[in-house]
């Protein structure tokens, strides 16, 4: 049986992204910071679990080396791992700061949870990976790694990082398919954050883009950054 990591899976794209996976019977590892938030999660994937998959919950924070290892070793409980899905993100400050304001200590923080546990995750979990028949790694990037929006500097500056990462792990870990994936703007606590007291009822619901989630994961696109827009323009062009 497949068995994934889903990081930051207590609401958001994380949690409609393992409920996917469970519809389509993955056993799943999931985390998030919060352990309340996670345990509502756990009863809401845990009832959406083919027959014989199982769900470990380990709540932490991925910047910390402990709560990495521990997401590894219950993969390993569970028979292995398929899929690493690096979701959990940190925005910084909201509002978000010019970048001339935006503070070491902030940025530092940023980089720490977007770009440098993603990377340390992967490490920790390679073992797993590599003992896998298919195995694949998705990390969750942003628009704001290509482009740039006022305000979005450290958050995109960690992306773009996390994208370069991405691709060269793609060329040194030759077996294992990486994708870097822009999943579009969406109606996502974090995103409303950055955008504080306004009207973001016009995102889609992380749930909308899903199915072209799980279209790549199960699918045999190759290696490289995704954006969620661009393939569902193909899909739609193919009909």
């Amino acid at each position: 049986m497949a068995v994934a990591i889903v990081t930051g899976a207590s609401k958001g794209l994380g949690l409609a992204l393992a409920n996917g996976l469970a519809d389509q019977g993955w056993s799943l590892v999931v985390d998030a910071r919060g352990e309340s938030a996670l345990s509502s999660a756990g009863h809401e994937i845990r009832a959406r679990l083919g027959p014989g998959a199982r769900l470990r919950t380990v709540s932490g924070d991925v910047s910390d080396a402990a709560h990495r290892r521990a997401l590894a070793a219950a993969a390993g409980e569970l028979g292995g791992l398929d899929l690493l899905v690096n979701n959990a993100s940190s925005l910084g400050s909201s509002p978000l700061p010019a970048i001339t304001e935006l503070s070491s200590e902030i940025l530092r923080s940023v980089l720490e949870v977007n770009t440098i546990a993603p990377l340390a995750l992967v490490r920790e979990t390679l073992p797993l990976l590599r003992q896998s028949p298919d195995p694949r790694i998705l990390n969750v990037t942003s628009d704001a790694s290509v482009a740039h929006y006022p305000g979005w500097g450290g958050y995109g500056a960690s992306k773009a990082a996390l994208d370069h990462l991405s691709a060269t792990l793609a060329e040194e870990e030759s077996g294992i398919r990486v994708w870097a994936v822009d999943p579009g703007d969406m109606r996502t606590e974090m995103h409303q954050a950055a955008f504080p007291g306004e009207d973001i009822s016009d995102r889609p619901a992380p749930d909308t883009v899903v199915p072209s989630l799980l279209a790549l994961i199960t699918g045999a696109r190759p290696s490289g950054r995704v954006s969620l827009a661009d393939l569902a323009v193909v899909a739609e062009v193919g009909r």
